[in-house]
């Protein structure tokens, strides 16, 4: 069984491969997005779950498709591209998430970099925190 965040993570990599829009939100729709349960998320991010998932299956479906397909078939490219970005927001926000919450499991990392200011402190908030926050902690 995936995770959410394994799923989002398939979805954003789905879209970021080449091929048509609609061929690529189709995709991560029917082979990850449709796996996540809303309630696996985040109480945040669940509302904007919701809203990629009735943006692609709002449509009643014609005979022999379903209802994401008909409506991608729908939409226009721009809209595509919307909900696109939509998803690469969602577990762009999960990933913060998901790193925040391990920054609180385990706050001596974090509180050791900010009060000794020290290499080696600095050197193992690197390794499990993006770069920008890392710069921030060793200016203070």
């Amino acid at each position: 069984m995936s995770t959410a965040w394994e799923q989002l993570e398939g979805a954003a990599l789905s879209l970021a491969r080449s091929g048509p829009i609609k061929e690529r939100l189709t995709d991560a729709y029917r082979n990850h997005l449709a796996l996540v349960n809303a309630e696996e998320l985040p109480a945040a991010l669940r509302e904007e779950f919701r809203a990629c998932h009735d943006a692609l299956t709002h449509e009643r479906p014609l005979r022999g498709e379903d209802a994401v397909r008909a409506t991608v078939r729908k939409m226009s490219n721009r809209e595509a591209d919307d909900v696109a970005c939509s998803v690469v927001r969602l577990f762009a926000a999960l990933a913060r998430e998901e790193m925040a919450l391990a920054m609180l499991a385990t706050p001596e990392v974090l509180d050791a970099a900010l009060t000794n200011g020290s290499a080696g402190a600095r050197a193992t908030l690197r390794k499990g925190v993006p770069q920008v926050i890392s710069l921030y902690a060793a200016e203070a």
